[in-house]
């Protein structure tokens, strides 16, 4: 028998588990110092002891930025196939997570494939599940079913659940007296509501939460407490319903931290620029440190076929100040299932966003990257350059698709070239431009 059921509780015992060797290393830091932080809760290594394929990595607001996306099934796109296609390509690009919303088909298959397969850390919504799991009408799901569903996937292998647990009876009655434009965008937020609305009885994850607690204890699932609230348009950010969710999400993670269970908080989806900070910082404090997980923030409502931009956009800011898991937003939010292609974007966009917020936070290593590129610059390195970015395919394509006459140079400047000219003139030499 193991010395500790969860990577939390190894930290606090001072057990050095593998998976903490292996994030030690990618993240540049030692071994002890990263048990503190995960032992504070500041830190996370979703790992479900089952998930045997997993390259672990860690999530913390003074780690390198981590990225999730978001596939799966739906009843308008059945092709488990290509979400399979996507999942690979998700992993080849970089991305630390991949989160299943099947809401279609053989989802446990899908979602035993994932964990059987994939080396990224793999997180599901388990009341998405229950709807296709028990084939019967919302209203005549049992509390135990919905319980039943977040055990299973804890068995299937999966690393962290998204549990609405934060909307109660409370909150839902706060809700309706405090009207939205958009009301409930949270597909998850949404089902529970209307579970409780239709049965009058509580949210059966906020009723059973030690229940819950116990499951992902036992399998070390980690618990991502879900913003049922979260605003799905500008006007309705930093309202009440979403604070006030907030503020029973740190009641909720102090209790999960009681039992060893790693926790992160989930947040805002669309809020203005100049909110986001504030944001940040309530949440840090409120969580006492655990580590957000944010969608977007999206900065603007108009962008339909661009909000993988008003994402990055906002999801830079929100990393900078705090957040420490970006989900990534593709061109086909808010318009359809995205497609590989889509996926390709959203996770590109999500990357600079990360990235841009680690070089802001100071986060060993960021900075690395950018010398390496601006020194492949100077030295009019072009395969370097293109090797070295965060799209290499996409650099290449562009490089050869306008072939300069001189290779040292490229289409826009030819001659002109600040730095072929600068590094000539220190080097000594004649610089003349127009009779080369």
């Amino acid at each position: 028998m193991r010395e500790y059921a969860t990577q939390m509780e190894a930290a606090r015992k001072g057990i050095c588990t593998p998976q903490m060797e292996a994030v030690a290393k990618k993240e540049q830091m030692s071994v002890p110092e990263l048990m503190e932080l995960m032992a504070q809760g500041k830190v996370i290594i979703p790992c479900n002891r089952l998930h045997t394929c997993i390259e672990p990595n860690a999530i913390g607001s003074m780690l390198k930025t981590k990225i999730n996306v978001n596939l799966g099934t739906s009843r308008d796109w059945k092709d488990m196939e290509m979400e399979l296609q996507k999942v690979r390509d998700a992993v080849e690009m970089g991305a630390e997570s991949i989160m299943d919303l099947s809401s279609f088909g053989d989802t446990a298959k899908f979602r035993r494939r994932l964990t059987q397969e994939c080396p990224a850390m793999i997180g599901t919504v388990p009341i998405y599940d229950a709807v296709v799991y028990y084939h019967k009408p919302l209203k005549e799901i049992t509390a135990e079913e919905w319980l039943k569903i977040v055990e299973m996937h804890a068995k299937d292998g999966v690393d962290f659940m998204t549990i609405h647990v934060g909307i109660n009876k409370n909150t839902a009655q706060r809700f309706k007296k405090n009207k939205r434009l958009t009301n409930i965008v949270s597909r998850g937020g949404s089902i529970i509501f209307a579970w409780m609305e239709m049965t009058g009885e509580e949210n059966p994850f906020f009723q059973y939460y030690d229940r819950i607690l116990d499951i992902c204890r036992e399998y070390d699932v980690t618990m991502s407490l879900g913003d049922a609230c979260r605003p799905g348009c500008l006007e309705d950010a930093s309202d009440i319903s979403q604070l006030e969710e907030l503020l029973t999400l740190g009641e909720l993670t102090k209790r999960a931290w009681e039992k060893d269970v790693q926790v992160m908080v989930e947040g805002p989806g669309h809020m203005p620029m100049d909110q986001i900070a504030a944001n940040m910082k309530i949440q840090q404090t409120v969580c006492k440190g655990a580590p957000f997980y944010v969608l977007g923030p999206l900065v603007t409502d108009v962008a339909p076929g661009y909000d993988h931009i008003t994402a990055a956009i906002g999801g830079a800011m929100a990393a900078a100040s705090g957040a420490s898991f970006l989900c990534y937003v593709t061109p086909a939010e808010h318009l359809r299932l995205p497609d590989v292609q889509d996926v390709k974007e959203g996770i590109i966009a999500s990357k600079i966003a990360a990235h841009a917020a680690d070089i802001a936070k100071g986060v060993r290593g960021a900075m690395d990257w950018d010398r390496k590129m601006s020194a492949a610059r100077k030295r009019l390195d072009w395969e370097e350059m293109c090797s070295r970015g965060i799209d290499p395919e996409k650099a290449r394509a562009y490089r050869a698709s306008a072939k300069p006459e001189k290779e040292d140079t490229c289409s826009m400047c030819g001659n002109f070239c600040a730095l072929k000219n600068m590094n000539r003139i220190l080097d000594g030499e004649i610089v003349s431009i127009y009779d080369e």
